[in-house]
């Protein structure tokens, strides 16, 4: 019988489940996964490149990038030497140089040593071509280096082989000359170039922290936004990060990945996982509301269960939601439903219609997705030349009021045949009403 360590939490057939639909969605994709330096030497290291194993055997093209900064500020501290530079973001010097091309070599044999054991074929490549960075504010940057030129077709050609492409920080120019580059940059640059479907930053840090809080789904803009006034408040190391994740996302790459690479299990959980392990950030175009299909209707109805349960919401059968799909509509992340709203007319009052059933699944709540539902809804009210848009309501009239902009309705403002179900159904519901 197979026995799981105490750390790990057993395999579940419903973890299969969860991870089989995403399949289709991501096959022959190309995820680029940066890896920090300090990563390649934690006891997780191993199990990330099982993880990675995952990813190959479900026909996930993965480009690795590592860095080097532990084991170059290591080798220096052994030889006693100074370094210019540490993460290659300023000038690099000879002797940096010299020690960072050790370091490099430390650390690709570590990668290379993994993904033997785990039976993956790996090749270190020189299709990333640099140039120096030059002078910038008054300052040469000597050895350091950035992205001129990437060989698209060679590293698709060893993807199409089965080959993982490894790229160190360690590049060379058109004469053959090494530079030392930023691996952030690097990995966002081959992201940007190969149309990589996720860039994946496995640190040793939980993901983006901004106002006390790991923010688990971050959008574009408002990365961009923290980025300009909270630029303190996000940790040094993943400042860079961060920035290198927009460059991506504005260059067509979809997601950006930045979590934890000491978790055991992380890169699968951020990956297969609707909520994940660290942060991710969105292009703005992941925010994706959509009339419903009749194949909603038995996930709208497991999802508000529970609000049924609580007296939140009016139950309503999976028939029902079914027979109505049309008047749903649903709010997906990467292709799961996490909340669901309608939008009911009436025949004796063409000029009004009804929001209700508007639910979001726990763990998404207080994060704007309501209100998004509910703007949604007053977008399509207008387009239909809906004037009154009005909701009934018994918990959540404080989000409707003060949060969406309803006011308190009168009984006039209300569908006679509206009227006669809230006088019948015996939940005293409280109505409101927005003006359109």
């Amino acid at each position: 019988m197979a026995t799981t360590r105490s750390s790990e939490r057993p395999l579940k057939p419903t973890d299969l489940r969860g991870i089989l639909k995403y399949v289709p969605m991501f096959r022959e994709h190309i995820f680029v996964i940066a890896i920090d330096g300090s990563i390649v030497e934690h006891e997780n290291f191993q199990n990330l490149v099982t993880d990675i194993a995952v990813l190959r055997s479900l026909n996930i093209n993965v480009v690795i990038v590592h860095g080097i900064g532990k084991q170059l500020r290591d080798t220096a501290a052994r030889q006693r030497a100074e370094l210019s530079d540490v993460y290659g973001e300023g000038a690099t010097d000879a002797g940096t140089m010299e020690i960072a091309c050790e370091a490099a070599g430390i650390v690709s044999q570590a990668v290379i040593e993994g993904l033997t054991h785990a039976n993956l074929k790996c090749a270190i490549t020189n299709a990333v071509r640099a140039t120096q960075v030059g002078i910038i504010g008054g300052v040469d940057q000597q050895l350091t280096g950035k992205v001129e030129k990437i060989d698209t077709p060679l590293l698709k050609t060893l993807l199409a082989q089965g080959v993982i492409p490894l790229v160190t920080p360690i590049l060379c120019d058109r004469d053959g000359n090494s530079l030392r580059a930023n691996s952030d940059a690097v990995a966002a640059e081959l992201a940007a170039e190969l149309g990589a479907s996720k860039l994946i930053y496995l640190t040793p840090f939980p993901g983006l922290i901004l106002d006390g809080k790991l923010q688990v789904n971050l959008s574009l803009s408002a990365l961009e936004k923290a980025l300009q006034e909270k630029t303190t408040e996000i940790e040094e190391r993943l400042r860079g990060k961060a920035q290198f994740a927009v460059r991506a996302l504005n260059n067509g790459t979809q997601r950006a990945h930045i979590l934890d690479g000491r978790t055991n299990g992380g890169l699968l959980a951020e990956i297969f996982d609707k909520v994940g392990t660290g942060s991710m950030i969105h292009a703005n175009d992941y925010d994706c509301i959509r009339p419903a299909k009749k194949k909603d209707a038995q996930f709208i109805y497991s999802i508000t269960k529970n609000a049924v349960k609580n007296k939140s919401l009016v139950k309503r059968s999976r028939q029902l939601i079914e027979s109505h799909s049309e008047d749903y509509f649903v709010y997906e992340i990467d292709e799961s439903i996490i909340g669901c709203a309608c939008l009911r007319r009436f025949a004796d009052a063409p000029d009004t219609a009804e929001l209700c059933s508007v639910y979001v699944q726990p763990f998404y709540q207080d994060r704007g997705v309501g209100k998004k539902l509910v703007a949604y809804a007053e977008h399509q009210a207008r387009e239909e030349g809906i004037k009154n848009l009005i909701t009934c309501t018994t918990q959540t009239y404080g989000f409707f009021k003060s949060v969406c902009g309803f006011d308190d309705a009168e009984p006039k403002d209300l569908p006679p045949s509206r009227k006669t179900e809230l006088a019948e159904n015996g939940r005293n519901s409280k109505a409101l009403i927005k003006k359109l």
